[in-house]
């Protein structure tokens, strides 16, 4: 029983760390640092200051957190995205997860060679390192303010999408460094066609097969249903994986497949790999943090060649050859504006990091050190303009203040006419009594929700844009039913 008082002091330790998670995000939403960046140079600092910590895990193990943490994040945002919003931009955001990641890294490995002397094959590993974007820092600035729109979609989708497409450059890469010339690019090719065909198949399989899993299985208790999608996933990643394809792709199109499916206790389970999504953000930047070392920052210029290559990216690289693919996006300027400033670096180009710094290759540290320099600068200068650039860009938005409380019925079984609209601005809707609605007979409103209010429901009622209007609808009338609340979204 020695040991009782130091693992008690772990334990508090721990969790003082997932409460300091957790509160992170009001400091963030007050001094506009995203909340990531705050853990990652804390870590780093801490590492410095206490060597021991940093030397706690090892590079792989530190690897394999961030792996977790990964599933996690790429699952839910899949989820969030389902097919009916990936639908709006699905062109897009493949054309740009995937071509964007190939020119970034391009450009990126062009100007490592040229301007800095790094020789070819180092110059394309850290231009797969810096490729992928993540959108999760966009909207930790953004506090309780949504994104609306298809550009809202295009980052989230993109950075789903780059994710996998950047760890499967970086292996393919790395299993053709010990070839040359025409070997190294077949080699390369391949492990990458096989990393990506492989990944979305059994993305598409394990998501129809989720489906039908979790509506037709049922559970003892309702607890257990966040658990089984969670394990899911998990499953799914393993399964890809042992395939020899990109678990990471698969998961986030296994996201996507049942993002909107109806399904028992739906609710909860977003709910719960929301929290955990959240949690595994901070915990990836938190354990990449302890393998920097920020006393070798300035050793082979490494902090001069970072900060540049950022400054690179940000106003030349993403704006100009991003850009370009965009051109037949439908999107206004200002949407477009935005959304190539907020292709914003997280944890992924870290954990990419680190399979260069295992690699055995020369001159790993430096590299390392490089893309820490690129992503702290992109998460705290880029990410901490985001609102304003939102501002100047005219990007439509529309704030989500907190609902703590909650008003519903459960049923014992699934509801085939219940439906929950919300008031667009310009709809029929917007500004109409209740008994001037043109609706059929078969529809009757039974809920509305005002700025967390309720309102009474009688014909004199006036509704507005931004209403919450639930109400049961036959299932021949969804359509008239949705005409009257929303205005077509654009294409």
């Amino acid at each position: 029983m020695h040991d009782v008082l130091p693992f008690g002091l772990l334990i508090g330790l721990v969790a003082l760390a997932v409460l300091a998670a957790v509160l992170s995000n009001r400091v963030s939403e007050r001094s506009r640092i995203p909340a990531p960046v705050i853990f990652l140079v804390a870590a780093a600092a801490a590492s410095d200051l206490v060597p021991a910590l940093g030397d706690a895990l090892s590079v792989t193990a530190i690897q394999r957190v961030v792996t977790v943490a990964l599933i996690v994040i790429l699952f839910d945002g899949g989820m969030n995205i389902g097919r009916r919003r990936l639908r709006t931009a699905a062109g897009a955001i493949v054309w740009i997860g995937v071509a964007g990641t190939f020119v970034t890294a391009a450009a990126v490995a062009l100007a490592a060679h040229a301007l800095f002397g790094l020789d070819w094959t180092t110059a394309l590993l850290l231009g797969a390192a810096l490729a992928p974007t993540d959108p999760a820092v966009v909207f930790s600035v953004l506090g309780r303010k949504e994104i609306t729109g298809r550009s809202g979609v295009i980052l989230e989708g993109e950075s789903g999408a780059n994710d996998p497409v950047g760890i499967a450059l970086m292996v393919a890469l790395l299993a053709a460094a010990g070839t040359t010339g025409f070997g190294a690019v077949t080699a390369g090719a391949l492990e990458f066609t096989l990393q990506m065909g492989i990944g979305g198949t059994v993305g598409l399989a394990g998501g129809a097969l989720l489906a039908v899993f979790i509506r037709r299985v049922p559970l003892p208790s309702a607890a257990l249903y966040p658990l089984r999608t969670l394990a899911s996933a998990f499953v799914i990643y393993g399964a890809a994986t042992v395939a020899h394809g990109s678990g990471f792709l698969a998961v986030f199109v296994a996201g996507i497949m049942i993002g909107d499916l109806p399904a028992p206790y739906k609710g909860d389970t977003r709910r719960v790999l929301a929290s955990l999504a959240s949690l595994a953000e901070i915990v990836a930047f938190t354990a990449l943090g302890l393998t920097v070392t920020l006393a070798t920052l300035p050793d082979g210029h490494a902090w001069q060649i970072g900060l540049a290559l950022a400054v690179l990216l940000a106003v030349v690289i993403r704006p100009v050859l991003v850009g370009l693919l965009m051109a037949r996006v439908r999107l206004s300027r200002g949407e477009r504006v935005f959304v190539l400033w907020s292709g914003l670096k997280g944890a992924v180009p870290i954990l990419l990091g680190t399979f260069i710094l295992t690699s055995g290759r020369a001159d790993t540290l430096r590299i390392y050190d490089i893309i820490f320099v690129v992503v702290a600068f992109s998460v705290l200068v880029q990410g901490g303009l985001v609102p304003a650039v939102a501002r100047w860009c005219g990007v439509p938005m529309r704030t989500m203040p907190p609902e703590p409380w909650s008003l519903g019925v459960r049923l014992r079984h699934e509801p085939d006419n219940v439906h929950r609209y919300r008031v667009t601005p310009a709809a029929p809707a917007d500004g109409a009594r209740i008994a001037d609605l043109d609706l059929p007979d078969t529809v009757w409103i039974s809920l509305i929700s005002r700025n967390g209010h309720l309102l009474p429901l009688n014909g004199e009622a006036v509704l507005r844009a931004g209403d919450d209007v639930t109400a049961l609808v036959a299932p021949d009338d969804t359509a008239d039913a949705r005409a009257v609340f929303t205005t077509p979204t654009p294409t």
